[in-house]
């Protein structure tokens, strides 16, 4: 086996990070040697007993041979700091994962992402923007990065799938399950549809555990050049991925919302400390200086037919806006029916001129 094999099977090893890989290497002198190790190097690296322990029970149940034959029957390709592949953005920040576990794509023009993250409990003004900028941004040949958690990371994902686009979801957990269990179909449609990847720098078998999603989010900073706040309260994990974008390096983006809404306390008090406010995604592609790709939605929206419409669609479909409105409104303003309105909804949206974004809420898509 040669010297890689030898890093991915260290790292899956419970309790050897990123710090704690390179103290190997330079006492040890190589991955192989620190696998081989004994006790007493182990501990002159850094490494406590716990930590001892588990490496050694790890070297009585497999081999690096055999963990690649595992990672080859998930699907699931592992890439250190030794292969070209590794993500250049991820490679720049200081300590980067020495493997990612990647499932699906990852190409060259990654380099130009964009992460675009938020709260978990998102609201329809929230989902529209995710799907508005998603869409430019992908339109752009900008890859979007997010965590695939509920809410905001759910739309952007999604959109980037509707658009063509591609879309980078890092996970809290290995690859060989999905959380949450509800976006596993989303999961499976980036792979299916080769819109992606889904990254983790956690081995297969590890569950998803809270202390594992602050280093995801280091992850989706570490892999984007920026970092959009999309909509976040005080205390949500979006602004811990914001604090690991300014560490790394990068910009910091957010976008504002209503001053009554508590989903958006986190990413005014980010405008208020200095972040550039996001209203289109031009105002993105100026801080990535990718101007030369630019364009309105107008330039770069794929060209299609109009489909035939009845009067009541029309209506409708006239009556709806990027902001989100609920069919309550629509049908007073309309003079009709809720259940009429519903209905036309559903069919608009059918045919894909209309996107629900909440409960009740509506945008022309």
């Amino acid at each position: 086996m040669d010297e890689r094999a030898y890093w991915i099977v260290l790292n899956t090893a419970a309790g050897i990070g990123p710090i704690r890989f390179q103290r190997l290497l330079a006492v040890c002198g190589s991955a192989q040697a620190a696998w081989e190790a004994p006790d007493i190097e182990l501990a002159a690296a850094g490494l406590e007993r716990r930590t001892i322990d588990s490496l050694r029970t790890l070297r009585q149940r497999t081999t690096p041979e055999a963990i690649l034959d595992k990672l080859t029957q998930l699907h699931v390709t592992p890439l250190t700091l030794l292969d070209d592949e590794y993500p250049l953005n991820l490679r720049q920040v200081a300590d980067p994962p020495p493997v990612l576990f990647t499932r699906g794509r990852l190409v060259p023009s990654d380099t130009s992402a964009v992460a675009l993250v938020g709260t978990r409990r998102a609201t329809g003004y929230g989902n529209a923007v995710a799907y508005h900028l998603t869409r430019d941004l992908a339109s752009a040949g900008v890859t979007l990065v997010s965590g695939l958690a509920k809410g905001i990371d759910t739309a952007v994902h999604d959109a980037a799938i509707r658009c063509g686009g591609r879309t980078i979801a890092v996970l809290g957990n290995g690859l060989d399950q999905v959380y949450p269990a509800e976006n596993a179909p989303l999961a499976r449609k980036i792979l299916d549809c080769h819109a992606g990847a889904l990254v983790s720098e956690f081995a297969p078998g590890i569950p998803p555990d809270a202390v594992n999603f602050p280093r995801r989010n280091r992850i989706i900073s570490g892999l984007s050049l920026v970092t959009v706040i999309l909509e976040a309260g005080e205390r949500s994990g979006a602004l811990i991925t914001a604090d690991f974008a300014l560490e790394q390096g990068r910009d910091v983006l957010a976008v504002p919302g209503s001053i009554f809404s508590p989903t958006c306390a986190g990413t005014h008090q980010l405008l208020k400390q200095g972040a550039t406010p996001v209203t289109t995604a031009n105002d993105i592609l100026d801080v990535l200086e990718l101007s030369a790709l630019r364009g309105t939605p107008a330039d770069t929206a794929v060209a299609c037919d109009m489909p035939a419409l009845a009067q009541d669609e029309t209506t409708v479909l006239h009556a709806l806006s990027p902001e989100p409105r609920h069919i309550d409104a629509l049908a007073r303003d309309l003079t009709m029916r809720p259940g009429e309105v519903s209905a036309t909804l559903a069919v608009l949206e059918l045919k894909g001129l209309a996107r629900q974004v909440g409960s009740m809420l509506y945008t022309r898509a």
